[in-house]
């Protein structure tokens, strides 16, 4: 009988090859109608190949109605829901909002759409940027007739658009229409009341603002100084 001896190396015993993986970190700056750089946030989620692809070449074709119009018949009607919807979120981190905004119009003809106000509520952040507050009240009013009611963050993303375009009083007025529909003003929302009527040269109405903050806030005096010293007032230069 043959003796044979192996070595532990002949047993080619090797680890499975790793395949690399990449992951997409979305890096989310959010800022806009807030008028300041805020924390950036990370998404983990991966883009599909699909959404990529769909993403470029909407881009490619935007000059071109009629090659426009054939991306829409032959990728993005075969998106899967999801990719869909991320191929809207790509388009608005870009701040392509042409074609953010036919893809919106475009998910809300598809068979399986439910209303989703947190689409609204990108598209009005987005337009707001843009100080398009006429296309900002038409969304306002689609999303009502979608049977879907303002939360706190559509009241606030409007608060804001109205300052944007130096629309005081209708700022004030959402404000209000906020608070009567049950909502109780968050730290952003004051912030952005704050800083904008401060702007706007209404110290009166910061003020009462500013004494509304003790009806929200424990320690309203520490939100006020937080607010001061992200924001310092501008000082004003007296010539002589």
């Amino acid at each position: 009988m043959c003796s044979f001896k192996l070595q532990f190396s002949q047993l080619c015993f090797q680890q499975k090859p790793q395949i690399p993986t990449f992951v997409h970190l979305l890096r989310i700056t959010c800022g806009g109608l807030r008028n300041g750089p805020r924390k950036p946030m990370w998404r983990t989620r991966v883009l599909s190949s699909e959404a990529i692809h769909a993403v470029q070449s909407l881009k490619l074709a935007q000059k071109s109605p009629s090659k426009l119009e054939q991306v829409f018949t032959t990728k993005l009607s075969r998106l899967l829901k999801a990719d869909l919807e991320d191929t809207l979120a790509e388009l608005q981190r870009q701040n392509e909002l042409d074609l953010a905004l036919k893809v919106f119009n475009f998910v809300r003809k598809e068979t399986w759409y439910v209303p989703d106000l947190s689409l609204f509520n990108d598209m009005i952040l987005m337009m707001g940027k843009r100080k398009m507050i006429e296309m900002v009240e038409q969304l306002f009013l689609e999303l009502r007739n979608e049977g879907l009611q303002p939360d706190a963050r559509t009241y606030t993303e409007l608060i804001g658009a109205y300052f944007k375009v130096g629309m005081v009083s209708k700022a004030m007025e959402t404000y209000e229409l906020m608070k009567a529909s049950g909502y109780v003003p968050d730290k952003l929302t004051l912030t952005i009341l704050i800083r904008n009527l401060e702007k706007a040269g209404e110290n009166s109405l910061s003020e009462a603002i500013r004494k509304e903050c003790a009806e929200y806030f424990d320690y309203p005096n520490k939100f006020l100084e937080e607010v001061e010293r992200q924001y310092p007032k501008r000082k004003k230069l007296v010539i002589i």
